[in-house]
């Protein structure tokens, strides 16, 4: 009996994944029958009062809200931005840098990309490179291929800290995971979801610095001419300047600032040291990389989307980037708890601390949320870029669109999980799904647990579509598997953070995404192939470092396999470089 449990908590999982994988339904198809799934097992399994069970979906669908609502609002500021002609002015700076399709790729894909993500997420970088590379003159796979890689280190902290702030607060809050904070003496949630979010920093940083030169490898090898790795290893000093570029101050800005701004200062700091670096030619290779003429393309390169799209107007470069550097500048001023703004814009929060009568709660935050202050620069965008008129109307006409997609997916995802996480309160006396999952997995998985932990991550998001909602899915049991094999539970929550960021390279919903926008829909299986080895690249290496840092830095052999690894790509990559030197000079 006791294996009969963990199969009946997985099966809302593992019916989501069947319905997904094997039927091939979309996520917006399969999770309306999951809710039910998990609705059907906490009312005759577990035993939970259906008023508890009702309670648990409002809150969801309170959640779904406030996600929706920060989503909205980056979404919406894109939309003025590419109205208003400022997303123009931004490609045509890129376009002036270099034209090394490498350097374009990292610069626009790797540090434009991780800014885009720190401001929206939801997959919304995959969109926005793709577009922009394809005006650059990309085939439309590598276009896609290349905002679909980056879709690791940045993810985290992707929509302003919404996968950690929102995501793994709502997957561990009102759980046995209070207790525990309260007993290991940290002050508020805020703190101990600091510590989870500096552990997944360090985990992204040393996995994430190799990212721009896997990506000039795969660029080369399947669309040079030469089809060679060689080519795009050949730029490694670039690559390596430009990954640390980005890292450091990712990891700098989540050890002082929090979950909130790695992401988005991170991009914005690494953009412009590269690009001045760039500018001056440090580190250029002498060898410019470009793709072979149009007329030798492969068939399944090129997609329907449109490759020469002109702006019909221009705006300054300063006047394009001053919206986001006014987000960014808000942003910090309203959560620095010594200036007070916090507290002052907290107060408009609405509760509601017993849903239906339950000790279920709920909140909405109107004014504090990164929506609000995303919703209220997309307005100045109107007066500060002279935007004429009727474009404003057209660009909430996109916004509303894109969130339309988004919504059906959330609204059944996020009570799915409230349901999963609530089923503590049942007559059957029985632990809540997650804790009865983690006491059987664990059983049979032991102490290498952190090794798998980063793959769960990503199964999250390849069900869900979503970081946030991987996160709000497993964090509980996460956690609990954590402390019943006596590892660092932060750091398994750290991994699964880690491991639900890496899978958005391959999940079905931001393929389809990065797919359609720029016209390759039905060929989603190509990239799909292109980007499952950087995923698995990214989920072996930040298992292993996750083993290593849950047990307190011990001096275990795997500890060692990380740096080993990079040492050995790196000598690979420098060997490759003189190599290719070489031929370039008998040539």
């Amino acid at each position: 009996m006791s294996f009969i449990l963990p199969l009946l908590a997985i099966a809302p999982i593992a019916g989501v994944l069947f319905l997904v994988a094997a039927l091939h339904w979309p996520a917006r198809r399969a999770m309306p029958p999951a809710l039910l799934i998990t609705v059907a097992a906490a009312l005759f399994v577990w035993q939970v009062p259906g008023m508890t069970v009702l309670a648990s979906v409002i809150q969801g669908l309170l959640a779904t809200f406030s996600i929706l609502y920060i989503v909205f609002g980056a979404l919406l500021l894109l939309a003025m931005l590419r109205e208003s002609g400022g997303l123009a002015t931004m490609r045509q700076g890129f376009i002036q840098i270099s034209p090394d399709r490498r350097v374009q790729a990292i610069i626009v894909g790797w540090l434009f990309g991780t800014f885009i993500e720190g401001a929206a997420g939801f997959g919304t970088p995959a969109a926005i490179i793709g577009q922009l590379l394809l005006t650059l003159g990309f085939p439309a796979l590598a276009a896609a291929m290349t905002g679909l890689i980056i879709q690791s280190t940045p993810v985290t902290f992707g929509a302003i800290g919404t996968p950690i702030l929102l995501g793994m607060y709502g997957g561990l809050t009102g759980t046995p995971v209070e207790a525990y904070i309260a007993a290991a003496g940290y002050d508020s949630w805020n703190e101990y979801l600091h510590v989870v979010a500096v552990r997944a920093g360090l985990l992204h940083a040393a996995v994430g610095v190799l990212i721009p030169l896997i990506l000039s490898a795969f660029l080369t090898r399947f669309f040079g001419a030469r089809r060679s790795f060689a080519e795009g290893l050949a730029i490694w000093p670039f690559a390596l300047f430009s990954g640390l570029a980005m890292v450091i101050p990712y990891l700098l800005v989540v050890i002082f600032l929090g979950p909130e701004f790695p992401s988005l200062l991170g991009g914005l700091i690494g953009l412009v040291i590269v690009i001045f670096a760039a500018g001056r030619g440090f580190l250029l290779p002498k060898q410019v990389f470009d793709f072979p003429p149009g007329e030798q393309w492969d068939a399944e390169w090129s997609g329907s989307a449109p490759a020469n799209q002109t702006a019909v107007r221009r705006i300054t470069p300063v006047r394009a980037w001053a919206p986001y550097v006014l987000v960014a500048g808000l942003l910090v001023l309203t959560r620095l708890p010594a200036l007070g703004v916090k507290d002052l814009l907290s107060r408009f929060e609405i509760k509601w601390p017993t849903i239906l009568g339950t000790e279920v709660s709920g909140a909405l935050d109107l004014v504090y949320s990164p929506g609000f202050i995303f919703i209220l620069v997309s307005l100045l965008v109107i007066v500060l870029h002279r935007m004429p008129a009727g474009a404003p109307a057209k660009a909430w006409r996109s916004a509303g669109r894109q969130i339309a997609d988004i919504a059906p997916v959330l609204v059944f995802a996020v009570p799915l999980v409230r349901v999963f996480i609530n089923t503590a309160h049942g007559a059957a006396g029985l632990d809540s799904m997650p804790l009865v999952l983690a006491e059987g997995i664990s059983s049979a998985v032991g102490a290498i647990w952190p090794l798998f932990a980063p793959w769960i991550g990503t199964l999250g998001a390849f069900v869900a579509g979503s970081n946030t909602i991987s996160n709000m899915m497993f964090s509980l049991f996460q956690w609990s598997v954590a402390s019943k094999i006596g590892a660092a539970p932060e750091t398994v929550l750290a991994a699964q953070a880690v491991g639900a960021a890496a899978g958005n390279m391959a999940t079905v919903h931001s393929v389809a995404a990065a797919a359609a926008v720029v016209g390759l829909t039905g060929k989603e299986g190509s990239l799909i192939r292109k980007t499952i080895l950087p995923l698995i690249y990214y989920l072996i290496a930040c298992g292993v470092l996750a083993y290593s840092f849950a047990y307190g830095f011990v001096f275990h052999t795997v500890m060692w396999l990380l740096p080993g690894l990079a040492a050995v790509l790196i000598g690979i990559a420098y060997r490759v470089h003189k190599q290719h030197r070489r031929r370039m000079d008998q040539d």
